[in-house]
């Protein structure tokens, strides 16, 4: 049974011809071996001052190469414990490798980089490349890598691989080839999101209420380690506390009325927001990433608030009696409850919570709630109407009576 293998892509970036002279820095430039190199580029190319070259290399040309341009990394070692394991893919290059390394050419797709300069040398058989990176093939290379450091040089076959070297200053251009390229393999939208830069300003955002967080933009980050922040939860949480007379943008239709969506459909958020994002200058992305940090900071309060305790709710985590964890399908009705606080003021968004209305008051509504509606399954507290009615039901009775003092 034959196994589709992972591909390599390299880009490069600037329209340098053959024979151009390099100025950047000796750092930037990656020399790349190869056997066989032709220009391919087509008439749209050249029209565009890109160019395209193919040709097969020693496989070894692409071990030291970057993949910071790739919408993702070597999978199998992954930053941080979630490492994932090696997939049929995966398995397949191993298996050619070790038994039919001369084949691996033939049966693996190749390798696509992209890099700003490039400049031929056809005697000397090298390419020398100007910020160069994988943008398809990482996988490849991860294999590549693993099968030259268990082997001694003295026994080690030098397999061919495939290289297709694409030369281009255009970075809108190289983000969509490394997504375009990667489809095969499934990329998850939250590489997709992070390599189109759709998540940079949301990620300052956060900066304000947790400075050393970074969002997590790639589905090969960690979620726990290093500060990664769950990007996918704080965009759910996010629109759980949009006020729902937000308008969006035109051509857009979202109901914040029902506020059910934002637990339930991770993913649709993530592509709601995605188009947030493409529309910058609308109020409702403005509106998002000013309330994004007032709803993290929410929802990190909530999910460890001690005043559950005693509430007798089975499926909070405890330890040493203390709450440990409040599962999210109790704390995004909580959330939303909240969005009829939030305003625009001066100094931007705010929620403005009147001291009355006590955190033990929407403790007990949410435990009712959990109780006679979700039938004690956080699961269905998330996705039922109802409990999110309720609870706003006393939350809404506060925010009329805010208003008619004001």
């Amino acid at each position: 049974m034959l196994i589709a293998q992972g591909g390599c892509v390299v880009v490069a970036v600037s329209g340098k011809m053959e024979g151009d002279t390099m100025t950047a820095p000796a750092s930037d430039v990656y020399t790349f071996g190869f056997h066989k190199c032709r220009n391919i580029s087509s008439p749209d190319d050249e029209a565009a001052n890109r160019r395209v070259y193919s040709g097969s290399a020693p496989a070894r040309s692409v071990i030291g190469l970057d993949d910071n341009e790739n919408v993702r990394e070597y999978l199998v070692d992954a930053k941080g414990k979630q490492k994932k394991s090696p997939t049929l893919v995966h398995q397949a290059m191993r298996k050619s490798l070790r038994e039919t390394p001369d084949t691996f050419g033939v049966l693996n797709s190749g390798t696509v980089i992209v890099a700003r300069q490039a400049e031929v040398d056809d005697k000397n058989r090298k390419i020398y490349l100007t910020r160069a990176s994988i943008i398809n093939g990482s996988q490849t290379r991860g294999e590549l890598k693993r099968y030259f450091d268990q082997k001694t040089a003295d026994d080690v076959a030098e397999p061919s691989i495939k290289f297709e070297i694409i030369v281009t200053t255009d970075d809108d251009l190289i983000a969509e080839i490394s997504i375009s390229r990667n489809f095969q393999n499934d990329v998850k939208p939250i590489s997709i999101a992070g390599r189109r830069g759709q998540l940079d300003e949301l990620e300052k955002s956060i900066q304000l209420v947790d400075p050393s967080g970074k969002l997590r933009k790639s589905e090969s980050d960690l979620l726990a380690d290093d500060n990664f922040v769950d990007t996918e939860k704080v965009i759910q949480a996010t629109f759980a506390l949009l006020p729902d007379d937000l308008l969006p943008p035109e051509g857009m239709v979202i109901d914040l009325t029902s506020k059910v969506f934002a637990y339930s459909q991770k993913t649709r958020c993530l592509k709601v927001f995605q188009k947030l994002a493409d529309e910058s200058d609308s109020d409702m992305y403005k509106a998002f990433l000013g309330i994004a940090p007032l709803a993290w900071s929410l929802y990190k309060k909530w999910k460890v608030h001690q005043g559950f305790i005693g509430t007798g709710i089975r499926s909070i985590e405890r330890a040493n009696g203390q709450v440990v964890e409040v599962p999210d399908g109790i704390i995004f009705p909580i959330i939303a409850a909240h969005s009829v606080f939030v305003y625009k003021a001066e100094a931007g968004w705010q929620l403005g919570k009147p001291d009355q209305l006590s955190d033990e008051e929407i403790i007990g509504v949410a435990k009712q709630a959990y109780m006679e509606i979700a039938g004690h399954n956080p699961q269905t507290m998330g996705k039922n109407k109802a409990c999110y009615t309720s609870l706003m039901q006393i939350t809404s009775i506060y925010a009329k009576l805010l208003k008619s003092m004001a």
